[in-house]
């Protein structure tokens, strides 16, 4: 009969007919009084949302004696917002003991070892029973051990509702490292950047694999594989930044030999990799491709949403929001994909509404908090945009974005001290990639420290070049959380989602530079377009410093890179050629710069003294070139400016074929506005 109604019960449950499976659960109770059967009707009770009910079967003996059961009743109490309650369901204290690493086997080997041969001060007794403990692990039975992981997780679960980060990211820790297929746990350090990229890869490295069994653990070959294959799965998780070469080498393995090729996880850490290095149209074919087939799938909407951002598509941005709110208003993703669109139109306001609105929903959702903050920096409002950058700072401790912002903020003031403070912490958490170092480096250029601004821009473009190396010998590459940022005043910067932002270029002082590209400027491999307003800092730093032919080298590399350059950059360069004494080529410049913006008071004024010192070299106000008429005097000045114009549209044409392709956003300004130092 036991078994008839086992059967009974199961068959109802796999139908999702959880009323049958309650009544029949119940009569098996009555007739067993079974532990298992009293947990497995918890269980149909917890899965149709009465937590209550669920608690009731659950008595005070059966927690206190089975870990399944413990476990259950914390999540009943979860499910209600019941922390505390949970919490002294579930303890406060982790079995550490149960933890096992990959040097677990040879150390106990060790403990045996010296307790054999009594190689201690201490007694033998003494280092048996040390020996003893480091094995508790191997006198759990299995399920055990997974519930013990399962309580950890968690107990990570309540202290981050509780807002203890700190807490909750050690039970995490101690949930995988228990047991290493407790995925939830490590999903939860991943996705709310709960550790810096160093540390995940670290972490990581403790995990131990080995332990993983298949069937009654005979097979270790078979155990050995899948400990590798969970071991790359993993990989594919942990942060774009750090270890490139062992994040290809897993993704290849995983698509090659076990046919993953087209998994969703596979293409979405792919494609995180791709909007990581601001390759932003493969990363949105990829997220693109995932929601063909899967519409709904919430992990991938906010790095699709963050590259439709980058590349200014506002009707597929339109399209999306509009189907979300119709079909998941409960989801903060909705809401999020709302408050992009909005952005991406700039109605601010609307978009901070939407954005509130999302991380009201979930106060631990990355992208809802970045975006938030970008709407105040998008308007000017430092203030708030600092206290909403604190908040997602606070809850992401893991993850160098918000302290980016934060610095980035701090520039606009002209705080500098704190503005380096921010970023340097940025930098610690992150040091590779190329945006801190540009930000970096401005911090430095507006304190006068050129020659540091000049190293970092320098080091920015070689990280970023390797990038671009590295992804163009693969057909995969990459980082909260994810979306855009506003405009800054302080520099050029394009990122992530948090992982995801992007700031765009801002002003700072300039200074002159000259032609002659020398191995310190030629730049051979293309450049993404993302970071070209690095390359005219870097052009702007060595003109500040006086290093005029690099500056002016740069400010070329600058040209060929961008297709339609803005006229702050042809003013820069006229800048530098004026200081040169190149006054035709300069004026040549500022003809370019004001006709694609005629104006542009800057090269106005430029234009007047470039063209008082022609005046003066060619003896304009005295004996005059062309007989002194006005008529010949303006036959001089254009034949030579056709020579001059001729040559640097010449020159202009030889870098088409190496321009990097634009953002498809526009390019704006290409780094620091010009002054006239």
């Amino acid at each position: 009969m036991e078994q008839f109604l086992r059967s009974w019960r199961q068959d109802a449950t796999n139908k999702h007919q959880y009323d049958s499976a309650i009544f029949i659960g119940d009569k098996l109770l009555a007739l067993t009084n079974d532990d298992k059967d009293a947990f497995w009707l918890a269980q149909v009770h917890f899965s149709t949302g009465n937590y209550t009910r669920a608690q009731n079967f659950l008595s005070r003996d059966l927690i206190a004696r089975n870990s399944s059961c413990k476990y259950l009743a914390g999540h009943c109490y979860i499910k209600q917002g019941r922390y505390e309650e949970a919490l002294a369901v579930l303890g406060e204290k982790n079995p550490v003991h149960l933890i096992s690493t990959p040097e677990g086997n040879r150390r106990k080997l060790q403990h045996l070892h010296r307790a054999q041969n009594g190689h201690s001060k201490r007694g033998k007794g003494q280092l048996m029973d040390r020996a003893d403990r480091s094995e508790d692990r191997d006198f759990e039975d299995a399920s055990n051990i997974k519930f013990e992981a399962a309580m950890c997780y968690l107990r990570g679960v309540c202290y981050a509702k509780q807002n203890a980060f700190d807490r909750a990211r050690d039970c995490y820790k101690d949930a995988v490292s228990i047991d290493v297929q407790c995925f939830e746990a490590f999903d939860q350090l991943m996705k709310n950047s709960l550790m810096s990229p160093q540390d995940e890869w670290s972490f990581l490295s403790s995990l131990n694999f080995d332990t993983i069994s298949i069937g009654d653990g005979s097979d270790n070959s078979a155990a050995q594989e899948a400990a590798e294959f969970t071991k790359m799965l993993y990989i594919t998780r942990l942060s774009k930044y750090e270890h490139p070469d062992q994040f290809q080498s897993a993704t290849e393995t995983l698509v090659s030999h076990y046919n993953l090729s087209s998994n969703a996880d596979i293409l979405l850490s792919k494609a995180e990799h791709l909007f990581t290095h601001c390759r932003f149209t493969e990363a949105l074919s990829l997220t693109s491709s995932i929601l063909e087939t899967d519409q709904y799938n919430f992990a991938v909407i906010p790095v699709h949403l963050a590259c439709l951002y980058e590349l200014a598509d506002r009707n597929a941005l339109f399209l999306l929001s509009h189907n979300l709110v119709d079909t998941h208003p409960e989801s903060p993703t909705t809401w999020l994909a709302v408050g992009v669109y909005y952005l991406a139109i700039s109605r601010i306001a609307e978009a901070r509404r939407f954005f509130s609105k999302a991380s009201t929903m979930d106060p631990h959702f990355g992208p809802a908090w970045i975006g938030f903050a970008h709407t105040f920096a998008a308007e000017g409002e430092h203030d708030q945009a600092i206290s909403a950058y604190s908040t997602a700072a606070r809850l992401f401790q893991g993850t160098h974005l918000p302290n980016l912002f934060l610095g980035m903020q701090n520039l606009q003031l002209n705080n500098l001290p704190l503005a380096q403070e921010y970023l340097n912490s940025a930098y610690h958490l992150c040091n590779t990639d190329p945006l801190v170092l540009n930000e970096l480096g401005v911090a430095f250029y507006h304190s006068n420290q050129l020659q540091e601004a000049i190293n970092l821009f320098k080091l920015a473009l070689a990280i970023a070049r390797d990038i671009s190396s590295a992804a163009s010998t693969s057909s995969s590459s990459a980082s909260p959380h994810t979306f855009p940022p506003p405009t800054t005043t302080t520099s050029t910067t394009t990122h992530h989602h948090l992982k995801s932002a992007r700031a765009s270029p801002s002003p700072s002082t300039l200074s002159p530079a000259s032609p002659t590209p020398t191995t310190d400027t030629a730049y051979p491999a293309p450049l993404s377009a993302t970071y070209v307003p690095v390359l005219s800092n870097l052009a702007h730093a060595h003109r500040r410093a006086q290093n005029l032919p690099l500056a002016l080298a740069t400010f070329d590399e600058v040209l060929r890179h961008t297709a339609g350059a803005s006229a702050p950059t042809f003013s820069a360069r006229a800048l530098v050629l004026l200081e040169m004494g190149r006054l035709w080529e300069a004026v040549a410049a500022l003809h370019e710069a004001l006709r694609r913006s005629p104006q542009d008071p800057t090269a106005e004024d430029l234009l007047v003294k470039a063209m008082e010192g022609v005046q003066r070299r060619e003896g304009f106000e005295g004996e005059s070139v062309g007989g002194g008429d006005e008529e010949g005097v303006e036959r001089a000045l254009e034949g030579r400016m056709r020579g001059v114009l001729g040559g640097f549209k010449e020159r202009e044409e030889r870098g088409v074929g190496r321009r990097a392709r634009g953002n498809g956003r526009g390019e704006g300004d290409d780094g620091m506005d010009v002054d006239e130092e």
